[in-house]
This record gives structure tokens, C-alpha cells and sequence, in this order.
């Protein structure tokens, strides 16, 4: 069992830094449609309808999708100064009470957002905007896309606080 749950936590962390490291290119779109929006603005005189919407989608989705690649590198927002005033120890249980609660709120989130998210896909929701995408139902979805990826890789950063097989490093790799 021990072993199959190590063989888990390496599955997962390879998947979630793939899907991490695959999100740089929709950052790198996004980039370019916002480089192309301001030569199409400002040298051309030909706004484009489009190109806001899209640069925020792209840029959401990556932040979304990159939220297990995070979680593998452990490069949340933490406070590393409590890391400096409690010993190893204590900081490693701290760790441990921090993935159980954000299991528990990243759960209870995912219940809350999947009402929502089976009702945009029974039925899409636009925008809005002059481009009038379906972008309030893609990025609720997405949100549910999000916790999943984020409680899989929390699972997996679980077994390998249990088992013990980071050897202490803090860095996550």
C-alpha cells in the first residue's frame, strides 16, 4: 500500500507540473494578443472587440489550472518567519494542519461551485461585452477544474508529508 501510494503522489506531481509548466503558453498568448491589440489600437487605428476578454481568459485559465503545479512547489503565499521561530518540527505540523485545512476549505468549495458550474454547462451564460463570449460559464467550470487539481495535489502532498519522503526539504522538489 505504501508503495502504491508513493507511485500516486509521483503520478500526480508529474502531472501537475506538466499542466503548470503547459500553462506557460497561454501566458505567452496572452502576451501576444495584448502586443497585437496595441499595434491594432495605436498604429492602425483599429481596435479590436476581442482581444481584452480573451487576454483575460487566457490569463485566468493558466492561473487556475497552475494552482496543483503551486501546491507542488509549495510556493504559496506562507508566513516563513514562523518557520524561523518554531523548530523543524513544529513548523512540519504546521504544514500538516495547513494541507488539512485547505482540503477541507478547497472541498467545501468545490460542492459550493458545482451547482453553479452543471447549471452554465446545462445552459451557457454570456458576458456581456462586445465579444458576448461564454465566459462566465467557461470560467465556472474551470473554478470546479481548479479545486479538483488542487485537492489531488494536496492528497498527494499528504502522502509524502506521511511518508516522510521529502527528507525535510522545504522546497518541495
Amino acid at each position: 500500500m505504501r508503495t502504491f501510494l508513493a507511485r500516486y503522489a509521483q503520478a500526480v506531481d508529474r502531472f501537475s507540473v506538466f499542466i503548470g509548466l503547459s500553462c506557460s503558453t497561454l501566458l505567452f498568448a496572452c502576451i501576444a494578443i495584448s502586443a497585437a491589440e496595441v499595434a491594432l489600437r495605436y498604429g492602425f487605428d483599429a481596435p479590436t472587440l476581442w482581444s481584452t476578454e480573451l487576454a483575460m481568459t487566457l490569463c485566468a485559465t493558466a492561473w487556475i489550472l497552475s494552482v496543483g503545479y503551486v501546491t507542488e512547489r509549495r510556493r504559496h503565499i506562507s508566513i516563513t518567519m514562523l518557520e524561523l521561530l518554531v523548530g523543524e518540527r513544529v513548523w512540519r505540523m504546521f504544514r500538516l494542519m495547513q494541507m488539512i485545512v485547505a482540503l477541507g476549505a478547497v472541498f467545501f468549495l468545490a460542492v459550493a461551485l458545482w451547482h453553479p458550474a452543471m447549471k452554465a454547462l446545462a445552459r451557457a451564460e454570456h458576458s456581456g461585452t462586445a465579444m458576448n463570449s461564454i465566459q462566465p460559464s467557461y470560467f465556472k467550470v474551470m473554478m470546479v477544474v481548479g479545486c479538483v487539481l488542487y485537492l489531488i495535489q494536496l492528497s498527494a502532498n499528504v502522502i509524502r508529508w506521511a511518508q516522510n519522503s521529502d527528507g525535510g526539504r522545504s522546497d518541495g522538489h
